[in-house]
């Protein structure tokens, strides 16, 4: 398949190029800082403004599929307005562009546990909240989209540098509440978390659903 992956040289964007491109697809990477780019013989990097969609619209015209990972940075002022104002650029272009599947990496905050989502309780992190509730909220959008086949999903709570589990290819499902392993922890690394989305990118089990997973 071709491929578009946004927000190629971000920490999820990297390793889903890597593994997508490893199972052979074409892929096309776009980013803003393209210098951080890997260079492989079947992906093509581009430098591409998200919130321009006209231009966002003409690079990924043709594409079988686009991945998301867009993120509008941690350490952002705006992060808020810039994540919302960002993702629906993007699922605009996706849609113009004529591309019917779709497919958003967002964040774990939106997961319930006890009827609660994780970003609205009392001990979730102060500096990733403004992050991590605009990607709930933009959740809520995408939900209201008919045209595509979209898809988003929420990696496991745990899911952050630092974590040296590697690709081991192996994981457990789950919808709106996060996965947990014997020992209480939602765990999954960003090597498995590229596993999840080219599986899902290549068996289509969540059209028009949020799922999550961890091992």
């Amino acid at each position: 398949m071709k491929v578009v992956v946004i927000g190629a040289t971000g920490f999820v964007g990297k390793n889903l190029v890597n593994e997508l491109a490893n199972r052979g697809h074409q892929i096309l990477a776009i980013a803003r800082n393209i210098e951080k780019a890997e260079t492989k013989m079947n992906v093509e990097v581009k430098s591409i403004d998200i919130n321009n969609s006209d231009d966002l619209k003409r690079t990924i015209e043709g594409a079988d599929a686009v991945i998301s990972a867009f993120n509008a940075g941690w350490t952002n002022p705006h992060l808020y307005h810039d994540f919302i104002k960002g993702a629906e650029n993007i699922q605009k272009a996706v849609a113009e562009a004529g591309v019917k599947r779709f497919i958003v990496v967002g964040g774990a905050g939106s997961l319930y546990v006890d009827g609660k989502q994780l970003v609205d309780g009392a001990d979730f992190p102060e500096n990733i909240k403004p992050g991590a509730t605009a990607a709930r909220d933009y959740l809520e959008i995408l939900k209201k989209e008919n045209n595509l086949d979209w898809t988003y999903f929420s990696p496991a709570i745990e899911m952050h540098p630092g974590i040296e589990i590697g690709r081991t290819g192996h994981y457990r499902l789950g919808l709106e509440s996060p996965v947990f392993d014997e020992n209480g922890h939602s765990v999954l690394s960003v090597e498995d978390v590229a596993v999840v989305v080219a599986d899902e990118l290549e068996q289509n089990k969540h059209i028009k659903q949020r799922f999550t997973a961890a091992y």
